[in-house]
């Protein structure tokens, strides 16, 4: 930005170029205020600034008087801290802090090499640390795999990705095999590939009905041998939604079974109880099938057997889909012949997942089946929920459930996956190519536990006649803002005006926003100092979304970052949050600075 803003290239600069510098930096920064700093560091008198005097001017423009003053608090009047003032500092943030440990951040930390060899930070150190990941809203135990993964499959929350192979809308975007490895490289442990009859006896992957564009099966398989672990070791499950017939179903299983190899599981696991699903830790390395699967001891003419309920749900997801073919009117048929035929040799393939038609709370509880699993649509799934919401929680405590959006959205728009997490489904499905709130929590739900896809659901999700959730009252002081991006770079009087919103994602008692008031013309430092306050009945469940948006009077506010974790996963205490753009990448270094404190009420 220096260099950028020193028009003439002299490596100096003058007041003008130095309010350039400012705009570019989404400073605005009062005139009188600005040339008055300008002053004090232009210590030649010459008009402008070089070497150390333009280090001056940023140092002081850098400053952060929240830190100074929590530092000073500390500190005292020597303004360095020993190991014993940062150790009752970290006490005080919630964390066991001991004097080795304090002496260990200062070693990692402090910037001041003589200030270091005597165990003391001074202000600088202080910053770094609480910049660092040390210092992260985010419990840093959290960023690996911590909780018990030797609980039944049906006992977590699973990372699923719908219409994995489209990069835009389902109606005309393009299908590749990079979504997939983008997908699978977010944590996504379940993928959905839409199989057809293709050219040349070669299955295809794409979205039928429709103008979206096609890959090969064969493609895809391979994509997923190559990244299906990369990110997770976790098993990775192949939803298959069959148009195929049977003969390039048989060439599905022959390219599944050949580039797979030892990850493809194609029989029970030994000595596993039926009765019983195998757990993520048995599981590692391995590739699940979700397809059909033939009745045993039961054989048609040239090995095939029918599928014998029409009412199935990848049939119902299907009907979703053709009201979207009426609506554009008369758009391509895919293959599809003997579809509602399975060849055997795809069905041996299938083992732990065997999709199969919902046959009713009433009847699925009374004959439970661990080893096959439903889909919902959206609509489906609120419907169970708002009419028989207990049950139907006991009816997940027990099986698999998938939830897939409305075929309706042709924008591949998501719904709110936090109604379907309550409820206890595991794989809600959304449209990872499509970013908002939606994937926001996705992201933030499955944060906690090393992103490695598998989340295990609260105990009384698990059991449901295990005991009440405990409320609290999360208090979040919001404190400061610093270096917010520009959202018009093209324009340099554009600056934010920005304010803060917290949002809780839970069950509906717990669902609610509190924003902060908007400060004018401040993108790089602005300071609230606006305490929020949540009454949590069910915190296990909660997800926390800090939203930094742009005022407008006259408009919509625009959006300029924001940052999504679960309850269990935050920390108390003075706390940065790094925040993330809308497709979820960072905004580096874009953070909001806040005390959070949890307690019983």
């Amino acid at each position: 930005m220096l260099q950028r803003a020193d028009k003439d290239k002299d490596n100096r600069m003058c007041f003008q170029e130095v309010q350039i510098m400012l705009r570019m930096a989404n400073i605005h920064m009062d005139n009188a205020y600005a040339h008055q700093l300008f002053k004090e560091c232009d210590h030649s008198g010459d008009g402008r600034l070089e070497d150390r005097e333009l280090e001056d001017f940023c140092r002081r423009l850098l400053r952060r008087p929240e830190l100074e003053e929590l530092f000073g608090h500390y500190s005292g009047e020597d303004c360095v801290l020993s190991a014993e003032e940062l150790r009752d500092f970290l006490q005080d943030q919630g964390e066991e802090g001991t004097l080795q440990q304090a002496c260990a951040i200062i070693c990692a930390h402090e910037l001041n090499e003589k200030a270091r060899q005597q165990d003391l930070m001074t202000l600088d150190g202080f910053t770094m640390y609480l910049l660092s990941p040390a210092g992260d809203i985010l419990n840093q135990e959290h960023t690996q795999v911590h909780q018990d993964m030797s609980q039944p499959l049906c006992h977590y929350f699973i990372s699923s990705s719908h219409n994995t192979y489209l990069t835009r809308n389902q109606i005309g975007g393009t299908s590749s095999t990079e979504a997939y490895v983008r997908a699978l490289m977010m944590g996504c442990r379940c993928v959905e590939l839409d199989c057809w009859e293709g050219p040349d006896g070669e299955p295809i992957i794409c979205h039928g009905h429709t103008f979206t564009s096609k890959i090969l099966f064969r493609d895809v398989i391979e994509a997923i041998r190559d990244y299906a672990f990369k990110r997770s070791p976790y098993p990775v499950i192949l939803s298959l939604e069959n148009h195929c017939g049977v003969e390039q179903q048989a060439t599905m299983a022959r390219h599944m079974k050949a580039i797979l190899g030892d990850m493809l599981l194609t029989q029970p696991l030994e000595g596993q109880d039926p009765s019983v699903l195998p757990s993520p830790e048995q599981l590692k390395g391995k590739v699940l099938v979700k397809g059909k699967k033939l009745p045993e001891l039961q054989h048609e003419p040239c090995g095939v057997t029918s599928i014998l309920d029409e009412e199935e749900e990848e049939e119902t997801e299907e009907e979703d889909r053709l009201q979207v073919v009426s609506f554009w009117g008369g758009l391509h048929h895919l293959g599809g012949k003997d579809a509602s035929r399975v060849a055997p040799e795809l069905s041996a393939m299938v083992v732990y997942c065997q999709a199969t038609p919902f046959p009713g709370l009433a009847q699925a509880l009374q004959h439970p089946r661990p080893y096959e699993m439903s889909s919902f649509s959206e609509r489906k799934a609120r419907k169970l929920i708002k009419e028989a919401g207990p049950t139907f929680v006991h009816y997940t405590s027990r099986q698999l459930s998938r939830v897939y959006p409305l075929g309706l959205k042709m924008t591949s728009s998501n719904y709110n996956p936090q109604e379907m997490w309550n409820a206890g489904c595991q794989l809600v499905a959304l449209n990872f190519q499509t970013p908002g709130y939606e994937m926001d929590l996705n992201t933030g739900r499955f944060l906690g536990n090393g992103g490695c896809g598998y989340v295990l659901k609260p105990q009384f999700l698990r059991s449901p006649h295990s005991g009440s959730p405990r409320p609290l009252v999360l208090r979040i002081r919001v404190i400061t803002a610093q270096q917010l991006p520009k959202l018009n770079r093209e324009k340099l009087s554009s600056i934010v005006d920005p304010f803060v919103r917290v949002e809780i994602y839970g069950v509906t008692a717990d669902c609610s926003k509190q924003q902060t008031a908007y400060r004018s013309n401040n993108g790089f430092n602005p300071r609230w100092e606006e305490t929020l306050t949540f009454q949590l009945q069910v915190p296990e469940l909660a997800l926390v979304r800090f939203v930094v948006e742009d005022h407008d009077s006259t408009s919509c506010n625009d959006f300029v970052g924001q940052f999504t974790l679960p309850l269990g996963s935050m920390r108390e205490g003075y706390r940065h949050i790094h925040l993330l753009s809308k497709d979820g990448a960072s905004l580096s270094p874009a953070t909001l600075f806040v005390h959070v404190t949890c307690r019983c009420p």
